[in-house]
């Protein structure tokens, strides 16, 4: 059976999936996004991987191109698990009627937290900074001694984080 277009498609789809994957593990590598067509920003990501990773630079993707972009792929993929860092900075502070990605973070910490302690006050995690959000803050923050707010401030973050990762 003959070789497809959309086979051909498929496979410049998947090297530039594997491209893109590396360089966000190694900036030296230029972004690209996969569509399945081999142009210039193709050419220039196969170069400068080649540069990189000692292979002779052609921007053409043989045999020993490929094999070599698919082993640091999965090099980068059996990696130790990457830090995620959501506060945004010391002297913010999330409250009532706050919303968002970090909301759902700190409602997920202290859904967690009333899973290991039955006094402490069990929470949704919608998103949504509401009352409940809030008391279970502030017993959180009675337990280790900190100023019962019901605001979550860097404090009040580094010591959840502490605390969940001494269980």
């Amino acid at each position: 059976m003959p070789y497809t277009e959309e086979q051909k498609k498929e496979h410049i789809r998947e090297l530039q999936g594997y491209l893109y994957g590396i360089s966000l593990f190694d900036k030296r590598i230029p972004q690209i996004l996969p569509d399945g067509i081999y142009d210039k920003e193709t050419a220039k990501a196969v170069e400068a991987f080649q540069r990189v990773y000692g292979l002779p630079v052609t921007g053409e993707t043989d045999t020993a191109a490929w094999n070599k972009i698919v082993s640091v792929y999965r090099d980068c993929l059996d990696g130790e698990p990457e830090p995620y860092s959501v506060f945004p900075s010391r002297i913010y502070s999330a409250a009532l009627g706050d919303s968002g990605e970090l909301i759902y973070i700190i409602q997920a910490m202290l859904w967690k937290a009333a899973a290991w302690y039955d006094n402490m006050p069990k929470v949704s995690v919608s998103g949504e900074y509401d009352v409940e959000t809030e008391k279970a803050v502030k017993s959180f923050q009675k337990c280790c001694g900190l100023t019962e707010s019901g605001c979550v401030d860097c404090i009040t973050w580094n010591m959840l984080v502490r605390f969940l990762s001494s269980k």
